[in-house]
């Protein structure tokens, strides 16, 4: 089924008029489509069509389970196959996904596209490190199935390549056992960024599961107030008895205006937020611990609009004061960022352009404005300089030459990426802003 649409990523812009082709068949939908897309997650334009009026596979009709084998741990899915859907299978099963993000609303074909990460990488790695083997469709129509022996250097290229190595059609992926349904958690309160990031480092030697929060509102990040967050699969007696129950979403079903998110709103919410930090431990449900935000069906309307971008960077762990860097040329411009995450990487991702390195990454939400690129320029200045890089998965406003700047990799990518598709038919918004590709 064809239909016009216009399309947008979760930040809500930019907006592109394209034609949406839809089917529970993913050879079908894809064949002749310049880019496929789940379900619209990517904070920017990586799913995105490259001009108005391209044709884009959706695939989230594509979403049935080919095969789970519990006691192999392995499982084969179309890639539409959400993971809020996969979780609710697999749970039940004393099974887990291995790595997940920060949203269950993502499909398998978007977490290898974007071979995302979630709070343990630096124990488990990306969800790349766990993906056996893949179908794809490349640029020339041609229907394969690769993994690491297989025509290796295509599928470590389409980990991480955000889509633009061929289109994904189903995702053969190993799972993790786990001893109950439940994650113990437990918050430590910090004072000041530089013992946020000892405790988060802390933390991570000896917990699989670590995230913290800091105060993005901060005037001196040096000084802001910070949540350390740790978590490891519940054990059997430590557990609620029976599975958590389905989380009731709130949904906001409108614009939010621009002032709600405004300083005064948001430093009140932080301050009550940061003195409730030091909860007892116990067991919380994986929602609850992994996707705080899905509680609310459609949060990117909280910033009215004029929509938002998430700034996410790595910088490498030799780099003691990069994270402060960032943080202060977002102050140094007049801005601040009003969900700010760190999390501890361990080990690279597996594919050619992954974005995970050793060290620590940092996830801004920015309201867009008329500084919005300034501060992006500014960012990816120090972030270079660092020796780091940033998500693709987020990107909206990066240059081409900032990019290049920071992924000394590229070149290797595109070569293989040209080897696939030398007439450059599978392209994005983001491949045509990036890369150079033609609208």
């Amino acid at each position: 089924m064809l239909s016009e649409e216009l399309l947008t990523g979760w930040g809500r812009t930019p907006i592109v008029p394209g034609v949406v082709r839809i089917s529970r068949d993913l050879e079908a939908a894809t064949d002749g489509a310049s880019a496929s897309r789940g379900l619209g997650r990517a904070y920017g334009d990586a799913a995105l069509p490259r001009r108005a009026g391209a044709i884009v596979a959706c695939t989230r009709l594509a979403d049935r389970v080919l095969h789970l084998d519990p006691e192999a741990g392995k499982l084969r899915a179309e890639a539409g196959l959400s993971l809020a859907r996969l979780d609710a299978l697999l749970l039940a099963r004393g099974l887990a996904c291995p790595v997940v993000p920060g949203t269950e609303q993502v499909t398998l074909g978007g977490m290898v596209a974007a071979d995302v990460h979630g709070k343990n990488q630096h124990e488990a790695g990306c969800f790349g490190d766990h993906v056996r083997g893949l179908r794809v469709r490349v640029g020339d129509g041609r229907i394969l199935e690769i993994d690491r022996d297989n025509e290796r250097e295509l599928f470590l290229a389409t980990l991480g390549g955000m889509g633009l190595t061929g289109h994904i059609l189903e995702v053969e992926l190993g799972l993790t056992r786990i001893p109950s349904p439940w994650i113990w958690q437990e918050t430590v309160p910090v004072h000041g960024l530089d013992a946020l990031l000892a405790h988060l480092h802390e933390a991570s030697r000896t917990w699989p599961f670590t995230v913290a929060w800091l105060d993005g509102l901060a005037r001196d990040p040096a000084g802001a107030r910070g949540i350390v967050f740790r978590g490891r699969w519940a054990e059997h007696r430590e557990a609620p008895p029976g599975l958590p129950r389905a989380r009731r979403s709130i949904r906001i079903g409108r614009d939010a205006p621009d002032w709600l998110l405004g300083r005064t709103l948001v430093g009140a919410f932080n301050r009550v937020y940061a003195a409730t930090a030091g909860r007892r431990p116990g067991p919380v449900s994986p929602s609850r611990f992994f996707f705080p935000l899905d509680s609310i069906t459609d949060w990117n309307r909280l910033y009215g609009r004029r929509g938002f971008t998430q700034y996410q960077c790595v910088v490498p762990a030799d780099r003691p004061t990069a994270a402060l860097r960032v943080l202060e040329t977002v102050g140094r411009h007049g801005e601040a960022s009003f969900l700010s995450v760190l999390k501890d990487f361990g080990r690279p991702g597996p594919g050619l352009l992954s974005f995970a390195m050793p060290g620590t990454t940092l996830a801004l939400d920015l309201p867009l404005g008329s500084r919005s690129q300034a501060l992006v320029d500014a960012l990816n200045d120090v972030v270079a300089a660092e020796g780091g890089r940033i998500y693709l998965a987020k990107d909206l406003l990066t240059r081409p030459e900032h990019f290049r700047a920071m992924e000394p990799r590229l070149d290797a990518w595109l070569a293989v990426r040209r080897k696939w598709d030398p007439e450059g038919r599978i392209a994005t918004a983001l491949s045509v802003r990036l890369f150079g590709d033609a609208p």
